[in-house]
């Protein structure tokens, strides 16, 4: 299976981002907590790094992903020069507070009337960006929704007396190597039409069985000694009665079960990398 989804307006979407970036002192870069590196895009990192911008890094839906995992991240990206790393759901507001405050660590002298901490967030689609900005801005602000690429056009905001937000549309890249695009579409940050479910499903059943065989088998039984991605998707099926005529099972209605209970969280909190893989 080959994915690849690049569209249209994420061009135009680059340039700008270029262009304003040049004219702000914090990125914001909005991370899915559950595949951090899979939606670390390269080329905000190239351009960010070309304009010597700081980086405060957010892992976003933390809630649903798996804690000990999360805090090697956070080691990991704290690590580097000019980064921050903070862990967060930007669904919960009091937790949504922290990153005005810890932006300004990141460029000192900045946050007032005069000298105003100019922030852009950054991320690729579906990561929680314009949940992040309604919460900051305490008011709605950005289109929320459960499929990709929702914000199209960039959007400044005044975030108090002394700082400016912009955000921007979720940025992808060409090219994705195959391991990273699985990871994305299991997370649901690639368009619905350039994957099978099934085919997806059966690489994050996989991945299941070998790291969180516990979590599968508290939400489906326990599985089958030889159970790979696919068998998981029959025993799945079997266990929902679902059939298609001639009574096979329905692997594709099954891959959409798995899928759904890892993106909601039902399966438990599940982290798709190591900082070692």
């Amino acid at each position: 299976m080959s994915i690849s989804w690049y569209p249209g307006h994420m061009v135009t979407a680059r340039k700008e981002a270029v262009a304003a970036m040049r004219k702000i002192d914090v990125v914001i870069e909005v991370l899915d907590a559950r595949i951090p590196q899979a939606s670390c895009n390269p080329v905000v990192e190239t351009i960010r790094r070309e304009n010597r911008r700081p980086a405060l890094k957010i892992l976003n839906k933390s809630d649903l992903a798996d804690p000990e995992r999360t805090r090697a991240w956070l080691f990991h990206y704290n690590a580097q020069p000019g980064v921050k790393a903070i862990a967060l759901s930007s669904k919960k507001p009091k937790e949504v507070g922290r990153v005005p405050k810890e932006a300004l660590t990141l460029v000192p002298g900045r946050g007032t009337p005069s000298k105003p901490l100019r922030m852009m967030i950054l991320g690729i689609p579906n990561v929680g960006k314009s949940t992040l900005m309604n919460a900051l801005l305490k008011r709605h602000v950005a289109n929320v929704g459960d499929e990709p690429a929702i914000t199209k056009m960039h959007m400044g905001h005044a975030l108090g007396d002394g700082m400016w937000l912009i955000d921007t549309p979720g940025l992808m890249w060409p090219g994705i190597a195959h391991e990273t695009a699985v990871k994305l579409a299991a997370a649901h940050s690639i368009g619905r039409n350039a994957y099978d479910d099934e085919t997806v499903a059966v690489d994050l059943g996989q991945y299941l069985i070998t790291h969180y065989s516990a979590l599968l088998a508290s939400r489906y039984g326990a599985l089958p000694e030889t159970c790979d991605g696919h068998g998981l998707l029959a025993w799945i099926a079997r266990g929902r009665s679902l059939v298609i005529k001639g009574g096979a099972a329905d692997l594709q209605k099954a891959a959409l079960v798995l899928l759904n209970d890892f993106r909601s969280g039902t399966l438990g909190p599940i982290t798709l990398e190591t900082v070692a893989s």
